[in-house]
């Protein structure tokens, strides 16, 4: 249960990462999946599972955005 906590930080963290940056989905991935693998290395957990979900949050991020109606 300890491994699913630890990686709750790192989707917030890859989120705000990838929301930060311009351009488009792909680009955004890219960033949420580079921070996710770091994050992921760093905290002792799997790091194709960070990647995997830090590109999924980078890529989303905009979308998440947009439908609160917030601009990063």
């Amino acid at each position: 249960m300890a491994k699913p906590l630890k990686l709750l930080p790192l989707l917030a963290l890859a989120s705000l990462a990838a929301a930060c940056t311009t351009g488009n989905d792909l680009q955004r991935a890219g960033v949420g999946a580079a921070t996710g693998a770091a994050v992921a290395g760093a905290t002792d957990n799997d790091i194709a599972t960070g990647a995997a979900i830090g590109g999924v949050a980078g890529a989303l991020s905009d979308d998440a955005a947009r439908a609160t109606g917030r601009s990063f």
